[in-house]
């Protein structure tokens, strides 16, 4: 299955160091490589799915949809994954890397996927 997923960084949170985008970039590099992300890039345009937050160390995870989604998202990934609880864990290990900030997970539909619902 194909996951598209958003990220917002938390914009009270100071910026980026160098080293942060040197982490982020290892991490898609090695991502890309493995298969596991198959497109990266930036959007503006939330709909409705499951979002993941990463806030002091904890994880948390809220089930859509949300009509309030009209702010800037700073990037997507889409991302292959077996399940939607693979594909959310995939995001905690990506929001462990990047930092604070929200995000979606919507499923792609993909063809040769044999359960579209």
């Amino acid at each position: 299955m194909k996951f598209l997923m958003t990220y917002t960084g938390d914009p009270s949170a100071p910026p980026p160091t160098p080293e942060k985008f040197e982490a982020l970039g290892k991490y898609t590099v090695e991502k890309v490589q493995s298969g596991v992300v198959v497109m990266t890039g930036g959007i503006v345009r939330p709909t409705k799915g499951t979002k993941v937050r990463f806030a002091e160390g904890k994880f948390s995870v809220t089930d859509g949809p949300f009509p309030e989604t009209k702010e800037l998202i700073d990037g997507f990934a889409i991302v292959q994954a077996k399940s939607i609880e693979a594909a959310i864990a995939e995001a905690e290990t990506f929001m462990r890397v990047a930092g604070d900030g929200t995000g979606e997970i919507l499923r792609i539909y993909d063809q040769g996927d044999e359960s579209h619902h």
